[in-house]
């Protein structure tokens, strides 16, 4: 069984229109980097705590700074979260240091990776991209 992400919009920035493009993006997540738990992704108009551009926790949870952003920059954020997610839920890593450790330089490397990798399937998107 497809776990299930539940997303949330908080004072977001993102346009209403724009979401069916975000929930794409979030199924191709999905098929590339499939999870055991059931996920929530809230974007946020404003950081909160100590978050910089992403956050995720142990309940499973990411959040997003959107507000101001174009959509390419929130999709890498959100790719970034999601290795963090599937390194501790499916292989089992534990979480290291978050400047330079090997966890981080995974998932910078893995978010580059995956956000290439949709533009390149879905080219008709490039320009909402950018937006």
């Amino acid at each position: 069984m497809r776990m299930k992400v539940e997303v949330n919009y908080i004072n977001s920035g993102i346009p209403e229109k724009d979401y069916p493009i975000v929930n794409k993006f979030i199924s191709f997540l999905q098929e590339k980097y499939p999870l055991n738990n059931d996920l929530k992704i809230i974007f946020l108009g404003e950081r909160t705590n100590n978050m910089t551009t992403g956050s995720s926790n142990s309940k499973h949870v990411i959040k997003v700074l959107s507000k101001n952003r174009i959509k390419r920059d929130i999709f890498r954020t959100i790719a970034h979260e999601w290795v963090h997610e599937y390194e501790c839920d499916v292989l089992d890593i534990k979480h290291t240091s978050d400047i330079g450790g090997k966890n981080e330089n995974i998932a910078n490397a893995q978010s580059g990776i995956a956000i290439k990798t949709f533009e390149k399937l879905f080219p008709k998107l490039e320009k909402h991209l950018y937006q």
